[in-house]
């Protein structure tokens, strides 16, 4: 399992036709909507039939809540360095710190001349790349002094650095040579190639090979640069086409799946213009790929840890090594139970109680003497990661209500995202964790596949009141859910806005008391538990 320990995520290739802008637009704002986490657009600034790249990401960002921006990749012989640096820093600036810069040494070498571009041979290209990270790089350095880089093909002497970013924006190249890659592990802090130009995904092995080389010629950890990947297909029914990437989602799932765990993938970018193949790869596709990396990495003890410092520099980068994990479950010390459940901080927003918290059973203590591996502790930490998910997901709830309220999205799209989260499709809590093991059984044959609750029953008849409970509640939470989903359509239909909006927010307070009372309840209840008892 090659595993260079970064978090998984997804986005999308957007193609910048101008004749369809308002299409391209909708497509970005969907890839928001779905809790994807980057929207990305190819460069081409000869093309005239296409949006210039930057005034497009610029837009995209302002239309937008959370997900990053990227240029996939930037042609940097008609973007000098300097410049691109500002842009990029400034975008940055505007949007919260969401944006990132992919750089390519250029092609299609007739268009760049033709709109006042150099023309390169390949050794040249990689020659100005390198000397354009170098400048981008001391333009972000704000506190610094004048940037004075004089190279073969940039000349930069005096230049005021500046302005800064918000954050660390991340430079991902484009390359497939030797040289490019060479490059690649040296100096940036991330390798974008497109599943396209490979002859198949075990290429990825020589070429990971090569980055890997050179970065730790470079006195870097190979962890320092994610490993991103464009990818495309077609979904189809099951049973009507097979190959790579074409099928149906679960199909994509396996695939993509074993690319993240046989190359150390951990970014998925769909080339696709097409709004339901975003919904499949953001709703079947990447949850589960997802889940079962996350698993693979709970059995393999491999779970993500910090990203590594940046590289800092041309003429010598900082060394990559890891962080160490934050978490408890990372630091504790041997046979030490060292998850710490989410604690409830008793804040209610609503005066409707669904149930009496008073009467909630509690689960037997602990035997003193048991011992906790790193394995267990990591198990009981993945349930709170699950929840974590689930938290971030109401946030999102609150921000839809909060933008229906205002006339920013309408009923039926808050509707189809809302239907589309993890609480409304995988069976609340217990449920997304009960998948996620499920699908580790398919690649990983270790686990039995069995249910969660039963197994907890068998295995300690003291958490029979506490898991009964929690059923209940779960049945509780999705008439809560119902109830929000009955306000929204209530909505449209009021003579007064006003009223639908208190009535609307009224029903997200109320899911939102019941949902982090019951998450808090159930890792207070069943963390410990599950580290102790497994999973059967």
């Amino acid at each position: 399992m090659a595993d260079y320990g970064h978090d998984l995520q997804f986005g999308t290739f957007i193609t910048p036709v101008a004749a369809g802008h308002e299409h391209v637009l909708s497509l970005a704002q969907l890839t928001d909507q779905l809790g994807l986490d980057l929207v990305t657009v190819q460069d081409h600034p000869y093309q005239a039939k296409f949006l210039d790249t930057w005034t497009l990401l610029s837009v995209i960002a302002a239309q937008t809540v959370n997900v990053r921006v990227a240029p996939n990749v930037v042609n940097l012989p008609l973007r000098p360095p300097a410049v691109l640096a500002r842009s990029a820093a400034s975008l940055d600036l505007l949007s919260g710190g969401r944006v990132e810069l992919g750089l390519g040494a250029g092609a299609f070498w007739d268009a760049i001349v033709a709109n006042g571009g150099p023309r390169r041979t390949p050794g040249e290209g990689v020659e100005a790349l390198e000397e354009a990270i170098g400048i981008v790089r001391d333009v972000w350095a704000a506190d610094g002094g004048s940037v004075r880089r004089r190279g073969t093909h940039y000349d930069v002497h005096g230049a005021h650095p500046g302005p800064a970013p918000a954050h660390d924006i991340g430079i991902w190249v484009g390359a497939y040579k030797p040289r490019m890659l060479r490059l690649t592990g040296r100096l940036a802090d991330g390798w974008l190639p497109s599943l396209g130009y490979l002859s198949s995904p075990d290429d990825l092995t020589d070429l990971n090979r090569v980055i890997d080389d050179a970065a730790r010629a470079a006195d870097r950890s190979p962890q320092a640069v994610r490993r991103l990947l464009n990818v495309n297909g077609r979904f189809t029914a099951p049973g009507a086409g097979r190959g790579l990437l074409v099928g149906p989602p679960a199909q994509w799932a396996e695939q993509l799946t074993e690319i993240a765990l046989t190359h150390g993938t951990s970014t998925f970018i769909l080339g696709s213009d097409d709004p339901d193949d975003i919904r499949r790869f953001a709703t079947e596709v990447a949850p589960a790929v997802r889940e079962a990396v996350e698993g693979e990495r709970l059995v393999e003890g491999t779970a993500p840890t910090p990203e590594p410092a940046r590289a800092t520099s041309v003429a010598g980068t900082e060394p990559g090594a890891p962080a160490a994990p934050d978490s408890p479950a990372g630091t504790a010390p041997s046979g030490t139970f060292a998850v710490v459940p989410t604690p409830d901080d008793g804040a209610r927003l609503s005066d409707v109680r669904v149930w009496d918290e008073d009467a909630r059973p509690t689960a037997p203590p602990p035997p003193a003497d048991h011992r906790y591996t790193a394995h267990d502790n990591a198990t009981g930490q993945h349930l709170i990661d699950v929840h974590d998910h689930l938290r971030a997901e109401l946030t999102r709830v609150r921000e839809l209500v909060d933008q229906v309220a205002a006339g920013h999205v309408g009923i039926g799209d808050a509707r189809d995202e809302i239907n589309t989260m993890t609480m409304r499709q995988n069976n609340w809590t217990l449920g997304t964790y009960c998948e996620s093991y499920c699908r580790v059984v398919t690649t990983h044959h270790t686990l039995e596949d069995r249910s969660l609750f039963p197994h907890l029953r068998d295995a300690d008849a003291g958490l029979v009141p506490v898991v009964d409970r929690l059923e209940e509640e779960h049945r509780a939470i999705h008439g809560v859910l119902e109830g929000v989903d009955r306000a929204l359509v209530a909505f449209v239909g009021e003579e007064d806005p006003t009223a639908g909006t208190e009535r609307l927010r009224e029903a997200v307070d109320l899911l939102t008391d019941t949902l982090l009372s019951h998450l808090s309840y159930e890792e207070r209840e069943l963390v410990e538990p599950l580290a102790r008892l497994g999973l059967g």
